[in-house]
């Protein structure tokens, strides 16, 4: 299944009380489980202004529909087309 990076724009996001975090994933994962098991969300990396989330998905156009009934934005969506680590330069 294709993999994405999901770039959210959410101002002060790594001000985010482990409350508040805990809340969004909440509502994340409430609406994962309402669009079945087709879509994965694998983790999330929480920078200052900015969420990038890593998801599992047959279509881009499933993870637009998260983000509009999540209410969080996906301000870019791309495809994951390699991953690299310290081990592929061995």
């Amino acid at each position: 299944m294709p993999e994405y990076v999901i770039e959210r724009e959410i101002p002060g996001a790594g001000d985010m009380s482990g409350d508040e975090l805990q809340g969004a994933s909440q509502q994340s994962c409430s609406v994962l489980r309402n669009l079945g098991t087709d879509i994965q969300w694998v983790q999330s990396y929480v920078t200052a202004d900015k969420i990038y989330c890593i998801y599992r998905a047959p279509s881009e156009q499933l993870i637009k529909q998260h983000a509009e009934e999540s209410g969080f934005p996906a301000n870019s969506i791309l495809e994951v087309k390699a991953v690299i680590n310290p081990t592929t330069a061995e």
